[in-house]
């Protein structure tokens, strides 16, 4: 066999066995791919997949969610700057494949926008369901003691008033669970861009049930972020574009860095309240139902720097929430265009008989600059059985402080996602991420 045939024969082999394992890595591909938890190709073993039941199971979650991302208050320059009191995190529902220590250990991390500081649980972990990543094993491994700048950007802080002891933090999470961790730091590997001494928690001890298996990667505005991290490396500049709840083997991908960014998507200025400095705020201008734009409330849009209303974009909330006047302005003018009569299937409050003739109106959001419209598999949810549809929106919970409302990622889906931060802004544009 000749040299030609020979490439051949290989290039054959490899689209073959691409073919043959649609999870299998694309090496020649440098995006993060971003994995739905409840897809063919998670590491996890899922539920029974029912795309009804997933979605609600996901959802069931994010009332405490909305609730710390509501709690994030900055600190005054004294005091931890992250976050304040107890924070209630959420399981995110799309992980991302790095490798850290040297030599890099694969670990699938919770891909989350509105968290800062990133954390895995570690070897001799008490109460883990599985120990993911071992220090003992990594050339580059090092905690990190008090005395040094790092250990002030977390919260929960168990150091002594003098010295150089080890520096210990704690986190709430979900509701019903907590964990320990010490201050670490060792080499992050994202494809073939390596972020030496890279910070993050080394998780020690868990009480409950709800800690993601394996940590969490915080791509938040906040000085211990990925973006904040990695210095000039990305530029602060980020896009990830989420596959579909129902899909099995294709994932989407993380582009990080200005390079491979889409270069004519439309953008909307990036805002920032000085109360949660790590969310990523958007100016939201109105809602349209088909063609009617909804009357609203100016209040139930307005941004607030001060309190930190407004709105946000989020990749760990599922559903979209909208604060009442908003949500029921919507969900008055929808129930014109739907057939009756109308139900409740868990948080959603919009339900009706999929085999009713009707034709639903397509929802779009505006944005000061772009419109979003959202396709129907955005917009409406089918049961497991099929046999009825729900508006997959609802009212924000009455425990939050402020009036936010969350722009989720079963809305984010198939849409390209811009993190402008160097340049205030934030773009959407339509992408098939399957």
């Amino acid at each position: 066999m000749d040299f030609t045939a020979t490439l051949l024969f290989f290039a054959l082999f490899i689209s073959f066995i691409q073919a043959v394992d649609p999870c299998g890595s694309r090496p020649q591909n440098k995006d993060l791919s971003v994995i739905p938890i409840y897809g063919k190709c998670s590491p996890f073993k899922p539920p029974k997949p029912e795309s009804w039941v997933d979605t609600v199971n996901m959802a069931s979650k994010d009332p405490a969610r909305l609730k710390y991302l509501s709690s994030l208050v900055a600190q005054k320059t004294t005091a931890v700057p992250i976050a304040s009191g107890q924070q209630v995190l959420s399981i995110g529902n799309y992980v991302v494949k790095v490798k850290l220590g040297t030599p890099g250990q694969v670990i699938f991390m919770v891909l989350d926008t509105s968290n800062n500081v990133a954390w895995v649980p570690c070897s001799g972990c008490t109460g883990c369901s599985a120990t993911t990543f071992l220090p003992s094993a990594s050339s580059s491994y090092g905690s990190l003691d008090c005395s040094l700048p790092q250990c002030n950007q977390v919260h929960g802080l168990s150091c002594p008033a003098t010295g150089a002891a080890a520096c210990f933090f704690n986190q709430s999470y979900g509701g019903d669970s907590s964990f320990s961790a010490n201050l670490a730091q060792d080499s992050l590997t994202l494809t073939n861009d390596v972020i030496p001494n890279f910070a993050f928690g080394c998780i020690n001890s868990i009480s409950g049930n709800s800690i993601p298996p394996q940590g969490l990667l915080g791509m938040g505005r906040g000085p211990m972020s990925l973006l904040s991290q990695s210095g000039s490396l990305y530029k602060s500049v980020f896009s990830y574009c989420l596959p579909s709840f129902k899909s099995n083997y294709f994932s989407g991908s993380l582009i990080l860095g200005p390079a491979g960014q889409p270069k004519n998507i439309r953008t909307t200025p990036l805002l920032k309240s000085p109360h949660r400095p790590s969310l990523y705020y958007v100016n939201l201008t109105g809602v349209s139902v088909g063609r009617v734009r909804v009357p609203i409330p100016p209040e139930s849009l307005a941004f607030n720097p001060n309190t930190g209303a407004g709105t946000i974009i989020d990749s760990g909330t599922v559903v979209t929430r909208f604060v009442q006047p908003l949500y029921e302005a919507i969900r008055n003018e929808l129930v014109k265009h739907v057939k009756g009569p109308f139900s409740t299937i868990g948080l959603f409050d919009t339900c009706f008989e999929a085999k009713a003739e009707v034709e639903l109106p397509s929802l779009t959001l505006h944005f000061e600059g772009l419109s979003m419209k959202l396709p129907m598999e955005n917009t409406f949810l089918h049961t497991s059985a099929g046999s009825h549809a729900c508006l997959a929106i609802a009212p924000a919970p009455n425990n939050v402080n402020a009036a936010m409302n969350v722009i989720a990622n079963l809305q984010q889906q198939n849409h390209r996602i811009l993190f402008d931060v160097a340049n205030s802004r934030l773009g959407i544009a339509r992408e098939a991420c399957n």
